[in-house]
């Protein structure tokens, strides 16, 4: 990689507001291993499987959202704290019912939460992959209902998510 990079875009040069985050590929040790956490306990469904080599998981038949590979980690280790990477992948859920069911899917398997919040514009729990890899799995709130300071702006909290109220949704 070069040391020094382009100059930015002149202000107001901002990507096309249509434009989205289709998937991500994630550096797993052991294919099946990470296969029973994306699939067996998220319930992402294979589409595409290259061998022992790779997997390719969505949700609804898209081609895919997370992709997994062995092709430059088989057999590696979690990378160690302090370094660069991936801090977390997100999954957006449609609605709170929804994201209840992913929590009760999570408790059914025994995975451990790193934490659970809310922000105020969403609700979020925490956890890791197999790999070592930040999953966040939420569900947004209504715009209408996002909390605004006096000037009208954006003000995200952070406050413990109740996750008995949450798991009550779960059907």
């Amino acid at each position: 990689m070069p040391d020094t990079l382009p100059q930015p875009s002149p202000a107001g040069a901002a990507i096309h507001p249509g434009a989205r985050i289709g998937h991500v590929h994630l550096k797993v040790a052991n294919l099946a291993r990470a296969l029973g956490f994306w699939r067996d306990v998220i319930g992402l469904e294979e589409q595409q499987r290259l061998g022992d080599q790779a997997v390719f998981l969505s949700a609804g038949g898209y081609h895919h959202h997370i992709a997994l590979n062995t092709w430059e980690s088989r057999d590696g280790a979690w990378p160690p704290p302090g370094t660069t990477g991936l801090f977390h992948v997100a999954l957006v859920y449609p609605d709170r019912a929804a994201l209840a069911v992913a929590l009760k899917r999570l408790l059914d398997a025994g995975w451990p939460l790193e934490g659970a919040s809310d922000h105020g514009v969403s609700e979020a729990l925490y956890l890791r992959d197999p790999d070592g890899n930040g999953v966040e799995l939420y569900r947004d709130r209504p715009e209408a209902e996002w909390p605004r300071d006096g000037d009208g702006r954006l003000a995200m909290v952070t406050r413990r998510l109740d996750l008995n109220a949450l798991l009550a949704e779960a059907t």
